[in-house]
C-alpha cells in the first residue's frame, strides 16, 4: 500500500510526489545490527556544501557504463524500457535505498545518492511528512541494494532540508534534503558529482540523461521470475530521458517514475563522468485515467543557493 501522497489540484491534473512505498523488511539481507539514531533536523541555511561537486571513484573499485553488467540471470532484452541495476561497480554502487521509520513506527522507502563520503542526496519528503510536518524518527541508507541484498547500512545523524512543508503542503521546488550519515560509505562505494547546468542547456540536450530509482512498480510482473525480493528491492535504470522545460522553479522531465523513486538522481555524463543534474521529486497524473502526464524535479542551483554551495 502506498504511503499517503500529498497533492494539489491544478488545471484538472493531480500533482503528487513520487513518494515512498510502505516497505516490507522480509526481503532484506541482514547485516550487522545498527544502533538506532534519531536524526537531528537542520535548516538548509546551516549547511555548507563542501568540495567542488566532482565525482569520486575509490581506488580498486571498478567502473562500468552498463548497469546490468553483472547480470547472470539470463534476462532477455526488451521486457521493459527500464533495465535492472545489477552492477556493483561505479557509478551504480553510489545509488541506494533509503529506509525510513515514522514517529508511529511505520516504514517507508525512497532513493538516495552518495554525493560525498558521508552525505546522501534525496527529497525532503523522504524525511518529513508533508501532510503532518512530523519528522522521521529513523532514516537509514543502504547503498547498491540488488534484489534485497546489500553489504552496508548507515544511519542518518543529521538531515539538512530545503523545506519542512510548514508554509505549504504542496509540491515544492525546494523538496530536497541532504542526509549526513554515520559512516563514510562514499569512500567504499564512491559518490556522484553534482552540477548546476542552465535549464536551456539541459533542454537542448534531449535524451542525454539517465535515471535510477527504487520504484515500487519495478521489477514488474514480466521481470519477477528473475528476482526473489519483489518490487522496490532492485533499482531500475532508464537511458535516454530528457529535461523538457523549466516551469515555476521546477524542471519538468519525462523519466519513468513511481512511488519509491522519490529522491532519485537524474544524471548527465559530462566529459565521461556522471553528474547529478536534477533531483526527481514529483509527478502529475490525469485524474480520470491515472496516466502520468509530466514529472517534476528540483534544480541543482536551488540546492546550491540554499545551502551556500558552489
Amino acid at each position: 500500500m502506498n504511503r499517503k501522497f500529498f497533492a494539489l489540484l491544478l488545471t484538472g491534473f493531480l500533482i503528487v510526489t513520487t513518494f515512498s512505498y510502505w516497505s516490507s523488511v522480509q526481503a532484506e539481507t541482514q547485516v550487522k545490527p545498527q544502533h538506532s539514531i534519531t536524526p537531528k533536523f537542520i535548516s538548509s541555511q546551516q549547511l555548507k556544501l563542501e568540495g567542488d561537486g566532482k565525482p569520486f571513484i575509490p581506488s580498486g573499485l571498478e567502473r562500468t557504463a552498463k548497469p546490468e553488467e553483472s547480470d547472470s540471470r539470463g534476462i532477455p532484452p526488451g521486457i521493459d524500457n527500464r533495465t535492472p541495476m545489477l552492477s556493483q561497480k561505479y557509478p551504480w554502487s553510489a545509488i541506494g535505498r533509503i529506509k525510513g521509520t515514522t514517529v508511529d513506527g511505520s516504514g517507508y522507502y525512497c532513493t538516495g545518492t552518495l554525493i560525498a563520503a558521508n552525505l546522501v542526496l534525496t527529497n525532503a519528503h523522504c524525511a518529513i511528512d508533508p501532510e503532518t510536518g512530523k519528522l522521521s524518527k529513523r532514516i537509514q541508507f543502504l547503498p547498491n541494494v540488488i534484489d534485497g541484498h546489500y553489504e552496508d547500512i548507515a544511519e542518518a545523524e543529521e538531515v539538512y532540508y530545503g523545506t519542512d512543508f510548514k508554509e505549504s503542503k504542496e509540491l515544492s521546488p525546494n523538496d530536497w534534503a541532504i542526509l549526513k550519515i554515520n559512516q563514510p560509505l562514499g569512500r567504499k562505494y564512491g559518490y556522484l558529482g553534482w552540477k548546476s547546468i542552465p535549464s536551456t542547456t539541459l533542454v537542448s540536450n534531449e535524451k542525454e540523461s539517465f535515471f535510477v530509482g527504487y520504484s515500487g512498480d519495478f521489477p514488474n510482473d514480466k521481470y519477477q521470475q528473475y528476482f526473489s525480493a519483489g518490487a522496490g528491492w532492485t533499482a531500475s535504470y532508464e537511458a535516454g530521458c530528457s529535461i523538457l522545460r523549466e516551469e515555476d522553479g521546477f524542471l519538468l522531465h519525462d523519466c519513468a517514475t513511481a512511488a519509491g523513486s522519490s529522491g532519485s538522481p537524474i544524471v548527465g555524463v559530462i566529459n565521461g563522468d556522471p553528474y547529478i543534474v536534477a533531483l526527481n521529486n514529483g509527478e502529475a497524473k490525469n485524474l480520470q485515467t491515472g496516466q502520468d502526464i509530466i514529472n517534476y524535479a528540483v534544480k541543482i542551483s536551488t540546492i546550491e543557493e540554499a545551502s551556500g554551495g558552489n
